[in-house]
């Protein structure tokens, strides 16, 4: 394991937030390893999707991903990425509530996102965007983005 990436103070909050993602990926993989019933795990997944992964997604979409050109290789693996598990939720939620293997692999998808985000495109980002755009957008996101607060009650995982 490498030296810890230094984060400009812009992107904080948002990595913030990709460590409450990567907390989701292992409550589900936990849930699913311990055997709970998988609809509990849907519930929770529906929950945290739609109070915490969309508004980030839409976040990102909206003030970072716009640094780069639409058709910046990262960028657009990015947007596809965000297109890729927001499908997989919604084939997650049309499904009878006792399909595993998609739990999954949502799990897996969700990671690798992130790990991509966290270790590829916030570090371009930090590095070509100039220091007083960046002050903008931490000005910005300290007022628009909001703090992960997991309040969901069936703590299947614990």
């Amino acid at each position: 394991m490498g030296k810890p990436l230094k984060r400009h103070a812009a992107l904080v909050p948002l990595s913030r937030d990709h460590h409450f993602g990567l907390l989701l990926s292992w409550k589900i993989k936990k849930g699913l390893n311990v055997g709970f019933e998988k609809e509990r795990i849907v519930r929770y997944l529906e929950y945290f999707f739609a109070e915490h992964l969309e508004p980030h997604f839409e976040l990102e979409e909206k003030y970072i991903f716009t640094f780069l050109d639409e058709d910046h290789p990262m960028r657009t693996v990015a947007e596809r990425q965000h297109k890729d598990l927001r499908t997989k939720v919604e084939g997650i939620n049309n499904l009878p509530k006792g399909v595993g293997e998609e739990l999954s692999d949502f799990a897996e998808k969700l990671e690798e996102h992130i790990r991509f985000e966290e270790r590829e495109l916030f570090e371009h980002i930090q590095q070509v965007i100039p220091e007083d755009k960046l002050e903008e957008l931490e000005e910005k996101l300290a007022f628009i983005h909001r703090k992960v607060e997991d309040t969901w009650s069936d703590r299947f995982w614990e």
